[in-house]
């Protein structure tokens, strides 16, 4: 996915040494990475042996635009000056050391394994986040593997430090769980613009004769296909997009990037004249969420999946259990699940148009007709992209700040079935290994709203990651049965 609303991380590699060791070892080895990493690396050609060349260094790569770093410790390494950099470096800094193998064990040692203790306590003394993989010793290879792993964990710290989350509420009536402390927010460094529903509405009545409304609905159009939308729908539709991309670009203030949490029910519909979903699905298809009913952590989950993935995202209910009869049919013997492991995942229709079956049209909001409109020929409840989820493999997570200000998270990855819902809504059958006992000993013993951010990826261990930079002590995971929760009774 190509979007102007995430970071492009522009990397760069500096090697260090410390200087009782050969400096050839850190700057040939350095160049071994270079050749083998397939990516954009820009190579500082200073080797930083003092806190001299720790500043012509930095000085270097900021020169060339690098926003995120390695700092590659080709021997010992000296504990200060590549400590430095993360400090003197404004974004996220890589540390990784050379492993032996060079052939020369009296000349060609580097000790490299015994420096990046030493470097790793040297951080902590400063109170410096420095981003170490899991095994940070490599070959030119490993650490090469190392860098393309660091991408997206860069892409994600660098969005949230540019990331402005803008509202339009209060929450609905009675959903509590949409609700939680904007402290969290700060603590990640996101900063966010809240604005009332009404506040909208004047915006969007001043985009009624926008020029560029009839070149939005000719894009919905062919976006959608023949007999998939309401032609007389299309106008107040593409009205609404201009007006939240129009509201993204003037409040950006100091931010480069946005969210969106917007308040969707029960009084938008009448007011606007349709439901925002399927503009919803089309702005965060081009790399802005829109969470739905002012979900602040929700949008903000959006866009950490986003930058993970380089994907585009959904936010869900975790909704239904799947019907037995369902799973008889055409899950048993097909799909190696549990009933448990299975559940629906369903929104009104915000999922991006790239992510649904071929049938996927826009249709009407049914549990809103009934309460506004008496459950008669849908109106202005008209404006919801349904059908179902396509198979994918996914990953469902959240970063959340709880009811005592508390940032917390999950993550469990799954996959999407090829399996018919029968259901309304932009739905999909979800399956995920322990799904069950996760639902029960993370989800609702530890008080997570029934929203949950989409990946359409694999992308657990770079959350993981991410979650783990950010400080989050709380990252709770499906954990399969030889592993009970400490909530489970062993007696069950």
């Amino acid at each position: 996915m190509v979007s102007k609303n995430i970071p492009v991380v522009k990397l760069g590699i500096i090697a260090v040494s410390r200087d009782c060791f050969p400096i050839a070892l850190s700057t040939q080895r350095r160049e071994n990475i270079v050749k083998e990493y397939k990516g954009d690396l820009y190579n500082c050609k200073t080797t930083v042996e003092n806190e001299q060349d720790m500043l012509k260094a930095v000085a270097d790569v900021k020169e060339q635009g690098c926003n995120a770093l390695v700092v590659f410790l080709g021997n010992f390494g000296p504990e200060t000056p590549e400590t430095l950099i993360a400090k003197n470096f404004d974004g996220p800094v890589m540390f990784v050391a050379a492993a032996e193998g060079d052939g020369d064990m009296i000349n060609g040692r580097g000790d490299a394994y015994c420096g990046m203790l030493n470097c790793s306590y040297n951080l902590g003394m400063r109170h410096l986040k420095g981003y170490i993989p899991e095994y940070p010793v490599g070959t030119a290879e490993d650490v090469a593997k190392m860098i393309a792993d660091f991408v997206p964990v860069a892409r994600v710290i660098l969005g949230l430090k540019g990331l402005k989350i803008i509202t339009f509420g209060p929450r609905p009536q009675d959903f509590f769980a949409c609700n939680a402390p904007i402290k969290g927010l700060y603590e990640l460094g996101v900063e966010i613009e809240e604005n009332s529903e009404l506040d909208l509405l004047v915006s969007y009545k001043e985009h009624e004769n926008d020029p560029r409304i009839d070149d939005v609905c000719k894009d919905m159009a062919e976006e959608m296909g023949e007999g998939k939308y309401y032609p007389d729908l299309s106008r107040r539709m593409a009205q609404f997009e201009l007006t939240l991309l129009d509201w993204a670009e003037n409040h950006k203030g100091s931010r480069q990037y946005v969210a969106f949490a917007d308040k969707c029910w029960p009084a938008f519909p009448s007011q606007f004249g349709f439901e925002p979903c399927y503009v919803n699905s089309r702005l965060v298809s081009r790399g802005i969420p829109v969470a739905c009913e002012v979900d602040i952590y929700g949008a903000l989950s959006e866009y950490i999946g986003m930058c993970a993935s380089d994907d585009t995202v959904t936010l869900l209910d975790i909704n239904n259990s799947v019907p037995k009869y369902i799973y008889d049919e055409d899950i048993v013997g097909k799909y190696d699940y549990k009933l448990t492991d299975t559940f629906m995942g369903f929104h009104c229709g915000n999922t991006p148009q790239c992510k649904m079956c071929s049938t996927r049209a826009i249709k009407y909001q049914l549990i809103q007709n009934r309460l506004l409109e008496n459950g008669g020929k849908p109106d202005f409840t008209r404006g919801t992209l349904e059908g179902d989820i396509a198979a994918s493999d996914i990953t469902f997570y959240r970063l959340q700040c709880d009811s005592e200000g508390n940032l917390r998270s999950y993550i469990a990855e799954g996959e999407v079935l090829d399996v018919p819902t029968r259901s309304f809504g932009g739905i999909g059958i979800f399956a995920i290994n322990e799904m069950g006992r996760f639902y029960r000993h993370v989800l609702i013993q530890k008080g997570y709203p029934h929203h949950g951010a989409v990946a359409f990826s694999h992308v657990g261990k770079t959350l993981f990651e991410v979650f783990k930079y950010l400080g989050i002590k709380d990252i709770a995971y499906n954990q399969p049965a030889s592993l009970p929760y400490p909530t489970e009774n062993p007696w069950k």
